[in-house]
């Protein structure tokens, strides 16, 4: 299948183009599996945990960084169960294979390992890649406001939350600019991730996540702060500033000792 998007630009259009290199590929084929599992609510997690809602997230490159860490399929079940135990109450995993070394196939193992919520990290533009990640074995995909605003994906927004939540899936919806977040809070989606990273120059600045929630009443939806979170320091502020849970993928991935950084974190509040 050939992509009607011209495939040109930086920033969010470059992971756009790639998403739907990757589909051309076939990096989004399960016809040779298809996991079934009882959903695990990722909103149900953030509610019930008395510590920090951490969710620790899978990842091996990034545009940002280049290689984070090496990664082979032991390493990478290994790296989730030992967030799991160490109190991560969900896991983000990228399925995007370009800029981020991900797999829908790390997903699948990922799901084999733990029972916990976990969340396809992807730029999705596309049904196929909903549809991966429910034979895969997510529980919650992300789409990101600013492909829709630009008209990059196949579908609006409205209409590919909609078809993930027929299948079962939660959706988390994020954003990184005010004018995005109150639309998002106005149309009432229960998960909202405030991403603390432009996605333009991939600049971080944690004060996005309360900026954007000081003028804003966030009403049922519950807040996920991602992106620049690397110390309890930053857990506690952001906690301070509204947010009711913390994605943390690079200060997490690039340590040493994985399992004591998520429980350093864990243990923020």
């Amino acid at each position: 299948m050939m992509s009607k998007f011209v495939r040109t630009g930086l920033g969010i259009k470059r992971l756009v183009d790639n998403s739907f290199k990757a589909i051309d590929e076939g990096a989004y084929d399960t016809t040779a599996y298809s996991l079934t599992h009882d959903a695990i609510s990722l909103r149900k997690a953030i509610t019930l945990c008395l510590h920090a809602p951490l969710i620790s997230e899978v990842k091996f490159s990034s545009p940002s960084q280049g290689r984070i860490r090496s990664k082979t399929t032991s390493s990478l079940v290994e790296i989730a169960t030992t967030m799991i135990k160490s109190g991560a109450i969900g896991l983000s995993v990228l399925t995007q294979p370009y800029l981020f070394e991900g797999s829908i196939e790390y997903l699948t193992a990922i799901r084999k390992a733990v029972s916990a919520p976990l969340l396809m990290k992807d730029i999705i533009v596309s049904t196929i890649q909903i549809d991966a990640g429910k034979k895969a074995g997510a529980d919650c995909i992300l789409l990101i406001k600013t492909i829709f605003d630009q008209d990059l994906a196949e579908e609006s927004m409205e209409k590919l939350a909609e078809y993930a939540t027929n299948k079962g899936l939660q959706v988390l919806v994020e954003v990184h600019t005010e004018q995005e977040f109150g639309e998002v809070l106005n149309a009432k989606y229960p998960l909202i991730g405030i991403n603390n990273r432009n996605l333009d120059n991939l600049q971080v600045d944690i004060a996005t996540t309360e900026r954007l929630l000081k003028n804003h009443d966030k009403g049922k939806s519950l807040i996920i702060s991602e992106s620049g979170i690397a110390k309890p320091a930053d857990i506690q502020y952001l906690r301070k500033a509204g947010a009711d849970a913390f994605l943390v993928g690079t200060s997490i991935m690039e340590t040493g000792d994985i399992g004591a950084k998520v429980a350093e974190l864990y243990n923020a509040l």
